[in-house]
Parts: C-alpha cells; sequence; structure tokens
C-alpha cells in the first residue's frame, strides 16, 4: 500500500522542523512512507489551528503538526508526535492527542502507549492528558554526541 505523497510531504515538513537533530529522534521519508504503508499505521496532520488536515491533494493549510501511531488488537502505540517550532504552546499538541483519541476509540483502542527520552519537554503534554510512566529503557536513545539517554514508556486508557 502506497501512502498518500500529500500526507508524506505533510508529515515530512513538520519532521523537519520540528525535531533537534541532536536527539536524532526524526525519521526520514522512507521510514515514514515505510511506516504508512503497513495497514496497522496511522497519521493524523492538523494546522496551525489544531484542526485536521485532510489526506487528499486539495490546497490545505500548512501542516503545523502530525501524529503517527500504530494499532494493534486493542492497543495504540504513539510512534512519533511533532508540532513544529512557531505552533508551540497554542494547543495545537493538546489537539493531535484529542484526535489521536478519538480516531483510536473508532479503532477499538483501550490503551495508548508512548515511549519518550528522559527530558523531554512534552512530558508536560502527556501528563495533562493522563498518560502514567509504566517502565524505562536504560540508555535506549542514541544522541547525535555519543550520550546514551533512558526512555519512557507511558501508558492511558482510553476505552
Amino acid at each position: 500500500m502506497t501512502p498518500c505523497p500529500h500526507l508524506l510531504d505533510r508529515i515530512m515538513a513538520v519532521m523537519e522542523a520540528a525535531f533537534d537533530p541532536a536527539y536524532g529522534e526524526a525519521w526520514n521519508r522512507r521510514q515514514v512512507a515505510d511506516a504508512l504503508g503497513l495497514p496497522s499505521t496511522h497519521a493524523l496532520v492538523v494546522d496551525a489551528a489544531g484542526r485536521l488536515i485532510p489526506e487528499g491533494p486539495d490546497p490545505a493549510p500548512a501542516p503545523a503538526g502530525f501524529v503517527l501511531t500504530r494499532h494493534v488488537l486493542d492497543e495504540e502505540e504513539l510512534l512519533l508526535i511533532a508540532v513544529t517550532p512557531g505552533a508551540r504552546r497554542r494547543g495545537v499538541g493538546a489537539a493531535l492527542v484529542e484526535h489521536l483519541f478519538a480516531a483510536a476509540r473508532t479503532r477499538g483502542t483501550e490503551r495508548v502507549f508512548l515511549e519518550m527520552r528522559r527530558g523531554n519537554p512534552a512530558i508536560h503534554l502527556y501528563r495533562k492528558f493522563g498518560f502514567e510512566p509504566i517502565g524505562e529503557r536504560r540508555n535506549y536513545y542514541h544522541m547525535a554526541n555519543g550520550e546514551r539517554i533512558d526512555a519512557i514508556t507511558f501508558a492511558r486508557s482510553i476505552g
């Protein structure tokens, strides 16, 4: 299954603006395309007002954020979430999480998981939405400078 090129372009525009290369968290175009080619992977893209942008080729406002998830049975894993620097602290991240929960519920999801590097400021968003830490992976992330950072796994029921 080939992903919509417009969806891929919008995700990559946000990805390139949002992720600090020092942390090595961004995915390349091929990784995103491969993930979107799987039937269990879902993406949502929003504009600066937090409104969903349709997948098609119609002219749309500039993308300000996206979320990429994988659904298996009654669980959803938040693979990536990103908001462009100019749209941060304006409710775009919160809108993405709310859209994610609504879409996940339609797929029968009861629990959402995510993993983040220790010290990621997104923890405030996750805590706001009731995500709780459930595990840790020591030295999981590799920074560009060779430093290693722990990963923290979070979960939240949405059923």
